[in-house]
């Protein structure tokens, strides 16, 4: 008996404890049922915020990786034979320094169109690889250097080895050594 009457003591100190802590909850609730509402109402924008940026930027990352991959193709096209017309069905240019400058006109644009994107990072690289087709060593050293920095090593080593090539084709093998 003493057992069981130990055993109900607790029960109902246990009960009156948690009867407590729940009208206090309700008391404090009602009290600011005010600013209750109005953190529940920023908490659901700053959630809709959150989700209406992240939907944002995931259809931004889409479309431009769908431009990457358009300027790409275009990079890859092919050179047609001298004296062959062009395929309207097929994209081809007339000569290697003709299909780097179209490529490179449409990587600037998706670096100027989704900067900050990893779409971007790739499309500098690419832009120092066209400029070092066509010849222009100092855009394509500005740019390369500047992959080279990035935090991806894939891309950072890329752009140094395309760096070092660069600098062997400008007669500077040291500095290409030393990358």
């Amino acid at each position: 008996m003493r057992a069981e009457a130990r055993r109900q003591l607790k029960q109902d100190r246990f009960s009156r404890a948690t009867i407590h802590a729940a009208e206090q909850t309700v008391h404090w609730t009602v009290e600011h049922k005010n600013k209750m509402t109005v953190a529940g109402i920023v908490l659901a924008v700053l959630i809709a915020a959150a989700v209406g940026g992240w939907y944002y930027n995931e259809r931004r990352d889409e479309k431009a990786s769908a431009d990457f991959g358009k300027a790409l193709q275009t990079l890859d096209s092919p050179v047609r034979p001298a004296g062959m017309p062009p395929q309207p069905d097929y994209p081809s240019f007339a000569s290697a320094k003709e299909r780097g400058a179209e490529a490179h006109k449409q990587f600037q644009a998706l670096v100027d169109k989704y900067p900050h994107t990893h779409v971007a990072d790739f499309s500098h690289y690419f832009l120092g690889v066209t400029s070092a087709q066509q010849g222009d060593t100092a855009v394509a050293e500005r740019e390369l250097k500047a992959v080279a920095d990035y935090r991806n090593r894939d891309l950072s080593t890329l752009a140094k080895l395309a760096l070092a090539g660069v600098y062997r084709d400008t007669n500077r093998t040291q500095q290409a050594v030393e990358l």
